[in-house]
């Protein structure tokens, strides 16, 4: 296992900088794709008491503990924690499950939900120094769903702070998981979820799509339509679409015409057919099946095999003892020849209603 040091720490002192000055896009960073290399991936861990998983927590540790140990040869990892006390429930769970603990770092920033990708930082780059800022974009717990959510709002300027780097403050909410880049400037979303007026009611599409331009570094936006049912973000694309390379997305889709998955994800992939990126060259398209529908306490689950998370080394793959476990799988070991594939049993962590893309925050190197 490698020896992880602390030199990625050393970056600039922390500045905060609102809407008003020159934006990150002026400055030359833009938003890396999720496959560029990282420094560390980033966590908020849940709490026994904590709404995510309703008389679960237990039966979901061994989920989260093999997600951590699935990084450990590769990048750092980082643990938002209430407290002392809960750094100790976290390492107990860890050693619990036999989770390697050497490539984790535990800091006391709270959160009420484990959903770092959506009220996580969001990290941009550039060459010249200083070469990391972060962007703090209002969080409003998927439109004001599951209060408070005060904590969590908090959590990127935290981060920043302790890693004392520059972070901007747009005046708009959004979560990390209803958008995905190429790293080459291109952004996909969903209008289902961006233009809900949940969100930002006073912001057009024109207003929104300006400060993804200005904020992420981005060019060249697309949008999908709607999610898949149980998804209570209304429709993040890290359920629907991923990019896995700059030119190559994979999309899900629904074969069951019974299923009411199956229109929107279809006319998502028609969509997607008649989008160029930002070089004007058309996308490469392939598909990723669905698993069977899961219900738990008549509530349909937002299961996809879409909400993988990329590391440096390793796929971490969400699976669900499902007959399309083996095709997703294929599919990916297809799209990253040069990564592990680690398929992890979800079918509990996907009672939270999210899955390891919706958990996981990557800071880039």
């Amino acid at each position: 296992m490698k020896e992880w040091t602390n030199a990625f720490w050393r970056i600039p002192m922390f500045e905060r900088r609102g809407p008003g000055g020159p934006k990150p896009a002026e400055l030359g960073y833009r938003m890396p794709a999720e496959w560029e290399p990282h420094a560390a991936t980033w966590f908020s861990w849940p709490r026994p008491e904590g709404i995510s998983f309703p008389d679960a927590y237990d039966r979901v540790m061994p989920t989260f503990a093999r997600m951590v140990d699935a990084l450990a040869d590769s990048e750092a990892v980082c643990i938002n924690v209430w407290d002392s006390a809960h750094e100790r429930e976290v390492r107990r769970q860890l050693s619990k499950n036999g989770a390697r603990e050497g490539h984790v770092r535990f800091y006391e920033h709270p959160a009420h939900e484990p959903w770092c990708r959506d009220h996580g930082p969001i990290f941009l780059k550039r060459a010249e120094a200083p070469e990391t800022v972060i962007v703090d974009w209002a969080y409003n717990a998927w439109g004001g769903k599951y209060p408070p959510f005060d904590l969590d709002d908090a959590v990127p300027t935290r981060v920043a702070e302790l890693l004392g780097l520059p972070v901007y403050e747009p005046s708009m909410i959004l979560e990390g998981g209803s958008i995905e880049v190429n790293g080459a400037g291109t952004l996909l979303t969903t209008t289902s979820c961006l233009l809900n007026p949940n969100r930002n009611p006073d912001l057009s599409r024109e207003q929104i799509e300006k400060n993804l331009r200005d904020y992420l570094g981005v060019r060249n936006i697309l949008w999908l339509g709607d999610g898949i049912e149980g998804d209570d973000t209304d429709g993040h694309i890290d359920d629907l679409t991923r990019f896995v390379n700059r030119t190559t997305v994979v999309t899900v889709v629904e074969e069951n015409e019974e299923d009411p998955n199956c229109l929107p994800l279809r006319e998502n992939l028609e969509t997607l057919k008649g989008m160029r990126l930002e070089d004007g060259s058309s996308m490469n398209i392939l598909t990723l099946p669905m698993p069977a529908r899961i219900d738990r306490e008549d509530l349909r689950l937002p299961a996809s095999y879409a909400n993988f998370y990329i590391g440096n080394e390793v796929i971490l793959l969400p699976v669900f003892s499902d007959r399309q476990d083996g095709p997703a799988i294929k599919v990916l070991e297809a799209c990253f020849p040069s990564r592990k594939i680690v398929p992890i049993d979800c079918r509990e962590l996907i009672w939270g209603l999210g899955a390891f893309h919706c958990l996981s925050q990557q800071q880039p190197l």
